[in-house]
């Protein structure tokens, strides 16, 4: 295994489980604990960890912004039901925009069924997914790439969107809290999260139950009457909160 696919495991087994040891990896791996010392050295000086005593936590600040690599493989069940549900609301003919996110890419994966579909879209993952795909028209934003999220983002993307209507926008989050609203780690991206809600007529806030009760770094909107949030189970709390607000919900396993 080369050095920078351990490095991706390692960050990925710490945003699954917040934290890892030494000797565990050492193990895992085949290698010395003094590789293992190296490879945290030098996600800490990458911002993505703290270094602890035989081991390291992932970095806890609200803008830790993770590739999208490494996201892909966080909650991979979750994200897949949620993806199938919302792919199952589609209509033939819908025009969408699709955020940037490891939720839209399986999504779009499950969006090829379809036989008639406008996709508009700043995710260069999604790009690829459905170029070539027959009866899916796909539209680019254009604008600046983010290396970490394989994303397009800045002015030009941002006045992309506004040259169009669409039916749905499809949006993901870092977190969903009471006080802060949906919040996301980038204020880039948060702006092309706005301009897709501005721009049409529905919002879908697709997110795996992770995400609730967390704060990232930047507000992006708040959910409002008329808005549909999909994920994978959502407790009491919440239920009661959001259906007083009149979102309506749409829970993994559920009509």
């Amino acid at each position: 295994m080369l050095a920078i696919e351990r490095k991706n495991e390692i960050l990925a087994t710490l945003q699954k489980e917040q934290r890892v040891l030494v000797t565990e990896l050492s193990q895992r791996y085949n290698v010395t604990e003094e590789t293992i010392r190296r490879d945290l050295e030098k996600l800490e000086k990458e911002g993505f960890v703290k270094k602890t005593y035989g081991g390291a936590v992932l970095n806890s600040n609200t803008n830790l912004d993770l590739p999208l690599r490494i996201r892909e493989k966080n909650n991979q069940e979750e994200k897949e039901k949620i993806a199938s549900k919302v792919a199952d609301m589609i209509e033939e003919g819908d025009s969408l925009m699709l955020d940037a996110s490891s939720t839209s890419l399986m999504i779009a994966k499950k969006l090829k069924k379809l036989k008639k579909l406008t996709v508009i879209t700043n995710a260069v993952e999604v790009l690829i997914e459905l170029s070539g795909q027959e009866g899916i028209k796909v539209i680019s934003t254009g604008g600046v790439l983010r290396d970490a999220s394989l994303s397009l983002v800045g002015k030009s993307a941002e006045r992309t969107l506004e040259n169009y209507n669409a039916d749905i926008a499809i949006i993901s989050c870092k977190g969903l809290d009471l006080k802060r609203g949906v919040t996301e780690s980038n204020e880039e991206e948060a702006e092309i999260k706005r301009a897709m809600r501005r721009c049409a007529t529905q919002t879908f806030l697709a997110m795996d139950s992770s995400k609730f009760n967390r704060a990232s770094f930047v507000r992006t909107t708040d959910l409002k009457a008329g808005d549909t949030l999909v994920t994978d189970r959502l407790d009491e709390e919440w239920r009661r909160i959001l259906t007083d607000k009149g979102i309506r919900l749409v829970t993994c396993g559920e009509e």
